[in-house]
């Protein structure tokens, strides 16, 4: 997987005192699960935000913020951020916090029943 290893510390540092914290590697980056939910990932060599979508077109005004879109459908509440909009430890911290703000109010997504062998 290619991912930048470098996002993937900061976020993990930003999330070092946070309790509940478990990481996945999908989409081709890897996801920080907070209380079992999307809270925070990489992808490539951008920064994934899951944020209160209220918040939606505040964010993606900001400099380096897009929706997050895989298959052609943006995602409400989920937003890709670029080097150029986390910077400076002010700027990420902002992300950071949005998705832990959002987090304790997100529903946790139903867990797929395992299939039988």
């Amino acid at each position: 997987m290619a991912f930048n290893e470098k996002l993937a510390d900061r976020i993990r540092e930003a999330l070092e005192n946070v309790p509940n914290v478990n990481e996945k590697f999908m989409f081709g980056g890897v996801c920080f699960m907070v209380n079992d939910k999307m809270c925070a990932g990489v992808v490539k060599d951008e920064m994934m935000c899951r944020i209160d979508p209220v918040m939606d077109e505040t964010v993606l005004e900001m400099n380096g913020c897009r929706r997050m879109d895989f298959t052609h459908k943006p995602m409400k509440g989920y937003v890709f951020i670029s080097d150029e909009g986390m910077k400076t430890k002010k700027a990420f911290e902002y992300w950071i916090s949005l998705c832990l703000e959002f987090n304790s109010k997100a529903k946790a997504s139903k867990k797929k029943p395992k299939k039988n062998k």
